[in-house]
């Protein structure tokens, strides 16, 4: 159950030296033609000596370091001949302006790992598995993606950079909160001043039973929102002392659950989510800042599986008190679990530099990335209400005898693929909004 709609990521593109290649290996008859150059020996002006700046090539521009050929060598000839500053030829060709280097890509690791949360958080809120939570903790991973964005984008000024992230994030909740209030006065929900939450969502909006099942989900991003307002300061602090503030970060959770539990209201609740994905928000700050690379890895890897397996033995060893060893029920289990595999992921992503740049390749895959990540806010507020609306349409298919006889509507896995099916049909019709709140051109699809 979570997401997180950020900017895009930044990464370093490739640079490569290129080497010069051997005129003679292209064979043929080499024809010069030979101009008459004054006697004298020619010494490079001082803008010329420092190194090029090395670029990718743009599709028709030749890499630095080869020799364009000349028209002659084009019709069968040789390469064209060095020119020299200051000559006829070579004023008439020199550019105004030295090349830019290309916009770089987006990241498509990290991408990709938001990607497939958006289709766990799906998949879980389908069947209900248990084990969802461990074999992609979806909620951690998000936080601390944002957590590096968030890091990244305080590079700007402070107030700008969250008045951008509430600008993203209110125009796509208040479009999708009309719906649901609107549902649930039609059910008979009396609000009170507590509406106020369904303006800004600093604590969780009250609703009725009727539509529990579709704002339950705002608790996501109610405590992103609180940590987008707190980046700024913890951010200051992290930098401070970047790992006892790291180390120190699993310290609430700690406290909440063995100390003292908190208030039992809305504020209590903001503590507990808050504490549970600290340590993950803040290692979003520490992959950022290069700390994650700079550990050493044996540290690295066995605080994580440390961290792992502590929270996997709470979860199983505190079953009867939670009623199952899911993850999202007992949130000291949640905080560790979270705290290692997401550790590991991004501890690795610096250490060996993973860009999964290979996935452009494949065009279906890289589009449907592209898809989730530009619409993450639409899939994840509306694929509840997908998957509610999937129940009375495979109802209505049970009037239909040839649905009836060869669908398989009574299975868990149609409804899965129904719901996907709606979530596309939301994600056409309501992704705009998405597109709007960023500023940019309404579409369809990105």
């Amino acid at each position: 159950m979570t997401w997180d709609q950020q900017n895009p990521y930044q990464q370093n593109p490739y640079q490569q030296g290129y080497n010069g290649y051997d005129h003679t290996q292209y064979g043929g008859q080499q024809q010069y033609v030979q101009q008459p150059y004054p006697d004298y020996t020619y010494t490079p002006a001082p803008d010329q000596t420092a190194p090029l700046p090395v670029v990718e090539p743009e599709p028709d521009t030749p890499a630095v370091g080869t020799l364009p050929r000349s028209s002659e060598a084009e019709s069968g000839g040789g390469w064209a001949q060095p020119t020299v500053p200051g000559t006829e030829t070579t004023d008439a060709k020199e550019p105004d302006a030295e090349p830019q280097p290309k916009k770089p890509a987006r990241d498509r690791y990290f991408d990709t790992l938001r990607a497939v949360a958006l289709i766990r958080v799906v998949t879980y809120h389908t069947f209900g598995w248990a084990w969802c939570g461990m074999v992609f903790p979806s909620m951690g991973i998000m936080f601390g993606l944002a957590g590096t964005l968030m890091a990244k984008s305080l590079e700007r000024p402070a107030l700008k950079v969250v008045k951008s992230r509430l600008r993203r994030l209110l125009p796509p909740f208040w479009f999708w909160g009309f719906f649901v209030v609107l549902a649930m006065l039609i059910h008979d929900w009396m609000p009170g001043w507590q509406i106020v939450y369904w303006v800004v969502p600093l604590g969780d909006p009250p609703g009725n039973a009727w539509g529990e099942q579709a704002w339950e989900i705002l608790w996501y991003l109610r405590t992103y929102l609180w940590f987008v307002l707190l980046s700024p300061a913890m951010l200051w602090i992290f930098r401070k002392a970047p790992v006892p503030v790291l180390l120190l970060s699993l310290a609430p959770i700690l406290v909440l659950n063995f100390v003292w539990s908190g208030p039992d209201n809305r504020f209590g609740s903001a503590l507990w989510d808050l504490s549970t994905y600290l340590f993950c928000w803040i290692l979003g700050f520490a992959h950022r800042d290069g700390v994650l690379q700079r550990m050493k890895p044996a540290l690295v890897v066995v605080g994580s599986l440390a961290a792992v397996g502590y929270g996997g033995w709470y979860a199983f060893s505190h079953q009867a008190d939670f009623g199952t060893y899911d993850l999202d029920e007992n949130p000291l289990a949640q905080a560790f679990w979270s705290a290692g595999f997401v550790m590991l992921l991004m501890w690795a992503k610096a250490y060996f530099k993973i860009d999964f740049a290979w996935l452009t390749r494949y065009r279906k895959v890289d589009r449907t990335v592209t898809i989730f990540n530009a619409r993450a806010v639409t899939i994840y507020l509306w694929h509840e209400i997908a998957l509610i609306l999937a129940v009375p349409l495979i109802d209505q298919m049970w009037n239909v005898p040839a649905f009836e006889k060869w669908l398989p509507l009574d299975s868990q896995w149609f409804m899965f693929g129904v719901g996907w099916i709606l979530i596309a049909v939301f994600v056409v019709a309501c992704g705009w909004v998405e597109d709007v709140a960023a500023k940019k051109k309404p579409k369809l699809l990105p």
